[in-house]
Order: C-alpha cells, then sequence, then structure tokens
C-alpha cells in the first residue's frame, strides 16, 4: 500500500515498522510531528520528555532492556543531549538505539543553522540522511538493524525540507521482535568509570573501523554515471535540488554521511573531469 506521508510521518511509520515499543521526545520545528504520529500506534509507549537529555535518557533506559527505542528532537536539541550521546557511544547498547535529528538550514524555524552531521562525527556513531518520505522511512528501520549490528546509538539526520515535505510512501508490515525483558548487570559494558572507560574506547576505534568498511558497501551510498564532465556529490534534500537542475550530470548520492566512504568517494571523482560538492 502506497500513502501520502510528511517525511516525519515517514520516520514515524519506519519505526512503527522496525518494531520500536518505546519513543521519547522533547517538541521543536521540524521535529514535532514525528513523536505526535508515533503515539498514534497502540505498540508504542510514546513521551514527551521536559528536556532532550531527559528524552534520550529514557529511550537509552528502555533500549537497555532489548527493545527498539527512538528519541528525536530538533537540531538545537542534540547540544542538550550530548552528555549521554557521548557516552552511550561508549556503551554500545542492547536493543536499537535511534536519535532522530531535525535540522533547520535556512532557519525556517530556529536561532541557527546548526549542522549536527558533525555531531555524528564527534561522537563517532554512524549517521543515515535520507533525501525524501521513501527514505525517511527506510533509512529509520535501517538505523535500528545498524544499531543492533554495530552495537551502537545510530544517529537519522533530516532537515526541514524532507520533515514538512509530502511524498507517496510504500508502507509495509510491522515487524514484531516478541523479545523477553531483560536487565542484566553488565559493569564493564555500562558503568563509564574510567577503569571500563578505557576498554570501550577501543571498542569505539574498532567499531569505527568496521563502519567505514561497511559504508563503502552501504547500498544508499549511489553511483550515477552519466556525463561524466561533472561530479556532483550530494546529500539529504540538497541531492534532490541538484539532481532537479543537472539532471544530465553524475551524481555520487549520499546515504550514509558519516563514517563517509572515502574509496568511492576517490573512485567517483577519478571518473569524472570536474568534481562538485553540493551542500
Amino acid at each position: 500500500m502506497k500513502k501520502v506521508l510528511l517525511g516525519n510521518e515517514a520516520i514515524a511509520r519506519g519505526a512503527w515498522e522496525a518494531g520500536v515499543v518505546f519513543a521519547s521526545a522533547y517538541p521543536g520545528t521540524p521535529s514535532s510531528e514525528i513523536l505526535e504520529n508515533l503515539a498514534k500506534y497502540e505498540e508504542i509507549q510514546a513521551e514527551w520528555a521536559t528536556n532532550e537529555k531527559d528524552a534520550l535518557l529514557a529511550a537509552a533506559g528502555a533500549a537497555l532492556t532489548g527493545v527498539r527505542a527512538m528519541a528525536s528532537m530538533k537540531h538545537v536539541g542534540v547540544n542538550v543531549a550530548a552528555d549521554p550521546l557521548m557516552t552511550l557511544s561508549y556503551t554500545g547498547i542492547e536493543g536499537g538505539l535511534v536519535l532522530v535529528t531535525a535540522d533547520d538550514p535556512s532557519m525556517y524555524s530556529s536561532q541557527n543553522e546548526q549542522d549536527n552531521r558533525h555531531y555524528a562525527r564527534f561522537a563517532k556513531v554512524p549517521m543515515l540522511e535520507p533525501s525524501d518520505g521513501q527514505e525517511a522511512k527506510d533509512f529509520t528501520k535501517l538505523a535500528f538493524e545498524l544499531s543492533e549490528r554495530f552495537d551502537t546509538p545510530v544517529m537519522l539526520r533530516t532537515v526541514t525540507r524532507v520533515s514538512h515535505s509530502r511524498t507517496v510512501v510504500e508502507l509495509g508490515e510491522r515487524q514484531e521482535l516478541n523479545r523477553p525483558f531483560k536487565l542484566e548487570p553488565n559493569e564493564q559494558k555500562y558503568t563509564m568509570i574510567p577503569a571500563f572507560a578505557g576498554p570501550r574506547h577501543r571498542f569505539v576505534e574498532e567499531r569505527m573501523e568496521r563502519l567505514k568498511e561497511f559504508a563503502e558497501g552501504f547500498e544508499h551510498n549511489r553511483v550515477e554515471l552519466k556525463d561524466t564532465s561533472v561530479g556532483i556529490i550530494a546529500s539529504g534534500i540538497v541531492y534532490q535540488h541538484a539532481k532537479e537542475v543537472f539532471p544530465d550530470y553524475s551524481f555520487l548520492k549520499l546515504g550514509m554521511v558519516w563514517p563517509l566512504p572515502e574509496k568511492l568517494i576517490k573512485d567517483f571523482a577519478s571518473k569524472v573531469k570536474e568534481l562538485w560538492v553540493i551542500e
């Protein structure tokens, strides 16, 4: 079945299809509709939090029991949530944990244009960036799979022109995970005193190397070779804008914006005469 959805509605739908059972958020445009729509699904316990840090902590607490959980907020909210985010990168998770950051280029409803791709790099966690509603739904599901595969929180970056635009989205069924509730002590993984944080730091670096390798073959990092006089690298909504203006040029469309697929980028650059990066 297909349905016309806002990007934020598509993210909520993707979380539902991924089997999410808990979600928390602090409201702020352009992210607010995510939790509003999650609350419509009876299988999901959706709660507003007093701030973004509490939203992420609540979602992390749920994920520690083995279920899938999501926190969502606008871009400046990640500043508030940065404290637990940095440590969650070290501890990893049990069930999947996804942090949605809704950035606002051009400041349609915000006090600045903060680019939270830098937070993924800072925290050393992967980030996916959808370019339309269909990818918003699909990438949300992928984010939970990556979270559990690599034992890491995953950031999903949307922007106003994805969150608040409507596109046709192919809907899927819910994945019922039916995992038993568990909350087992694991001090060396989850208690980040210096004695335990050191080994977990090594884990983070090793995980980054595995993520870099994964990014090279990630199917949504897509090369579209046409006119090789110009090659364009773009991601998210910028890909859509650039594709509309330059339909005949070659493109490297990035779906995973961190870690970057360095080998793929170099290979694409070698095939075009002139390389543009459009932001």
